[in-house]
């Protein structure tokens, strides 16, 4: 396995597949800073909560030059059942392919729950800088106050 990359290197640029059955890449967001934030699964509470969060600061985002990407392995069509559900405005994608992004990453990795093993998302968030490389990484993400966080950082790049 090759090491993830890290602060300073560029993004990998892997499709991802947008809720309409399209697709995006990062280079899709080229001169312009990116959040892109890896969720476990739709519709549960830590994860819908954090969509909520971003969704409700897309527009503070927006004002700081940076674009908004939730992504999750769920299907494109729960996702726009999700976002409908919860009146999302953050963008979701779906990296459901072995070897997409979250795997260039290192955030689809094993996890640990009540003595099982299995592979999951890693709830992870990443800010890319306009020039596409990555500026700085929170790695298993806290909810609570997160997006906010996120928002500061962005402002100051």
């Amino acid at each position: 396995m090759t090491t993830p990359p890290g602060i300073g290197d560029a993004l990998p640029d892997i499709a991802l597949e947008t809720p309409d059955g399209g697709s995006i890449r990062p280079s899709d967001f080229a001169g312009r800073k990116l959040v892109l934030f890896f969720y476990p699964k739709d519709d549960t509470p830590g994860c819908t909560a954090e969509n909520q969060d971003f969704s409700a600061l897309a527009g503070d985002f927006a004002a700081a030059g940076t674009a908004l990407l939730g992504v999750s392995k769920d299907p494109p069509a729960r996702h726009q059942k999700f976002a409908a559900k919860y009146n999302l405005t953050a963008p979701l994608a779906s990296d459901a392919a072995e070897g997409g992004l979250s795997d260039a990453l290192g955030v689809w990795a094993e996890k640990q729950n009540y003595g099982r093993s299995y592979m999951g998302m890693v709830r992870t968030t990443f800010l890319i800088g306009a020039d596409g490389k990555i500026a700085r990484v929170w790695n298993k993400v806290k909810v609570k106050g997160h997006a906010a966080e996120v928002l500061a950082a962005a402002q100051s790049l």
